[in-house]
């Protein structure tokens, strides 16, 4: 409507210009006035194919320095608000009383941050305050101011608010306290079914070998367990929590020997094996690595196969969930240059390794 309004008032001023011009009555209109009037509507124009135009430094310097020499009244022909070449004037202003920035003092060393980063990765509930702490006590001296500036660069929120554990460092901290126990049964040369209670530590994976019998009643197993507490008091060895399945031959007075010792016994759910996944997989490298290359002839046979096999999976095999060591690692040799010699266990079913004495 604007727009209009203006193309209609300029088409006024031309006809009147030029009828008072035939009339010879006021001035005659000169080129100038016809070039304004042909710019205007040129402008009313591209206004309607451009309804934002863009303007650069040098466009703002110029509207902006133009408007103060223009009355306010007059400003109504800029394609911008007045409250835009305000705006504009107010920018060039600051920019123009802006001082030079000062020379920035170096930063941190690189080590410096690494350890920053670290301490703070490796400890989440540690503050600004005891991570500059652990700093100084290892002889590098940073302030708290920058180590908060270290950990927002590294998108390292503060404590506690940094983070947890991972999943990993959670069940390997938790599985240090673990037990779990299991039976599984093996099939002699006279096909006599024998039954082996075991149990076997989460956190470092030592296996306990609790017994063989043909005949696993209630009793039997509670006296392995009394056994086992035995052993574990005489060793200084408490754990927290027992798992177990639902077997009918784990009965009440077998959970109230590790009660006694302020061990909570936890049941697996009704046919999940994956619950006690850590005895499963014992028994498979039982079977896999020794029972199923060797024939079994009677109880004592086996007791005497599985006593050896114990030892070396607890000192000699190394497992992955422990960073390929062993659950009770033995003194390493310091000598290499001492030749390798080979052991043979079990009649030569399995090979260990060392250095000759």
């Amino acid at each position: 409507m604007r727009r209009w309004r203006l193309v209609w008032l300029t088409v006024r001023f031309l006809v009147v210009r030029s009828v008072l011009g035939a009339l010879r009555v006021g001035p005659k209109p000169d080129d100038k006035d016809v070039e304004i009037a042909v710019l205007c509507h040129q402008l009313a124009i591209l206004q309607r194919r451009v309804r934002r135009p863009r303007f650069n430094d040098s466009d703002r310097l110029l509207l902006s320095t133009l408007a103060r020499l223009l009355p306010r009244d007059r400003w109504a022909v800029f394609l911008v608000t007045p409250a835009t070449l305000l705006r504009w004037h107010r920018e060039l202003v600051r920019r123009h009383w802006t001082y030079p920035h000062r020379a920035r003092r170096a930063g941190l060393p690189d080590e410096t941050v690494e350890l920053v980063c670290r301490l703070a990765r490796e400890n989440p509930r540690w503050g600004y305050m005891r991570i500059a702490g652990g700093c100084a006590k290892l002889g590098v001296n940073v302030s708290v101011s920058s180590v908060r500036n270290v950990l927002r660069r590294h998108r390292l929120g503060p404590a506690p608010r940094r983070g947890g554990p991972t999943w990993v460092e959670f069940l390997r901290s938790q599985a240090s306290g673990v037990l779990a126990c299991d039976f599984f049964s093996v099939e002699t040369v006279s096909l006599q079914r024998l039954y082996v209670l075991f149990f076997i530590e989460l956190g470092r994976r030592q296996v306990f070998l609790a017994g063989v019998t043909a005949h696993p009643d209630g009793r039997w197993t509670t006296q392995q367990a009394r056994n086992l507490a035995i052993s574990l008091d005489d060793d200084g060895r408490r754990f927290k929590f027992l798992i177990r399945d639902r077997d009918a031959k784990f009965v009440t007075s077998f959970d109230e020997v590790f009660a006694s010792e302020g061990t909570r016994v936890i049941k697996t759910p009704v046919r999940s094996p994956r619950a006690n996944a850590y005895a499963e997989r014992f028994v498979g490298t039982a079977r896999r690595e020794c029972l199923d290359w060797v024939l079994i002839l009677g109880r004592h046979h086996l007791e005497r196969v599985l006593a050896e096999f114990v030892d070396h999976y607890n000192t000699a095999r190394p497992h992955r969930g422990i960073s390929l060591d062993a659950p009770i690692p033995l003194e390493p040799t310091g000598d290499t240059s001492r030749p390798v010699e080979r052991v043979d266990r079990l009649g030569g079913v399995i090979h260990e390794y060392r250095r000759a004495a």
